[in-house]
């Protein structure tokens, strides 16, 4: 139980965090490469400072031919959900990010797991949700194929952290790396083409250093989640909450439309997730 309040929490904090950047680029106050910065500079720190109390730092150079490619995909993955949350309705980022736990299934599917017959039914359900949502006019268009491109990206991604995990590095040695290869990339190019220092502006402005900050005990507190349920269940609990937390946020927050269409296709989603975790 405290696992998945945990992780409710965790999205409802990370959906701030969303909603504060989404605004502040409406605004043109800041870009995907501003908000890049702002939202993984905290986590750079916590995965330091976690290096750090624990004394260790497992890498392996073996793990290079998995790494780099993972590093590249991060930071292009990074980039695309940057531009889907300024660009895209948040009942749409929530709704169509689902797609990433079928996609793994599948994935574990290749690598010779088996599918219980409700999971195979649980993929059927997400993928005739989500087909309605491309379908439906009741659903933002805008943004919706950035919003596909990082949730099948996200499949890749996540992969690639699961092999490097089981059989190269520690958690946070991984993450630390490439949360600092992100940091550098959104900060460089923040200098290359908007003339801008996201540091120094992260630390200059109350509102992005909450924005920054809040992202970061997001972070924080998802991982505190897992000790206390199945990484499985934890998974289903951050897709679920996450979506849920996106539609209200665009109907009450951004005024989005057709809000008891978009509440019958979240619990369909919802009913999917649940198939896929037990």
């Amino acid at each position: 139980m405290l696992g998945i309040l945990l992780t409710s929490l965790a999205t409802f904090f990370g959906e701030i965090g969303d909603l504060v950047g989404k605004k502040q680029a409406g605004m043109g106050r800041q870009d995907a490469l501003a908000m890049g910065f702002f939202n993984y500079f905290w986590a750079g720190v916590i995965f330091l400072a976690v290096v750090i109390y624990k004394s260790t730092f497992a890498f392996s150079i073996g793990s290079l031919p998995t790494f780099i490619p993972r590093a590249i995909l991060e930071i292009v993955q990074t980039h695309l959900m940057m531009l889907a949350i300024i660009r895209a309705d948040r009942s749409t980022y929530g709704f169509i990010r689902v797609l990433t736990m079928p996609l793994l299934l599948c994935v574990d599917l290749l690598l010779g797991y088996a599918l219980s017959s409700h999971q195979i039914f649980g993929i059927g359900v997400i993928a005739f949700t989500l087909l309605v949502i491309f379908l439906s006019d009741k659903v933002g268009k805008k943004g919706r194929w950035l919003v596909l491109a990082t949730a099948v990206n996200a499949a890749a991604t996540t992969s690639l952290f699961k092999y490097d995990i089981t059989h190269y590095n520690s958690v946070e040695a991984e993450q630390l790396i490439i949360t600092v290869i992100l940091l550098i990339y959104f900060w460089i190019a923040g200098l290359m083409f908007s003339g801008k220092n996201n540091f120094k502006r992260m630390f200059s402005s109350r509102i992005f250093f909450f924005q920054s900050l809040i992202q970061g005990f997001a972070g924080a507190v998802e991982s505190f989640a897992y000790p206390f349920a199945p990484a499985s269940i934890i998974m289903a609990v951050k897709r679920s909450s996450a979506t849920t937390w996106s539609m209200l946020s665009g109907q009450f927050v951004f005024s989005e439309k057709n809000f008891a269409f978009k509440a019958s296709l979240l619990v369909l989603l919802i009913g999917g997730i649940v198939l896929l975790a037990v």
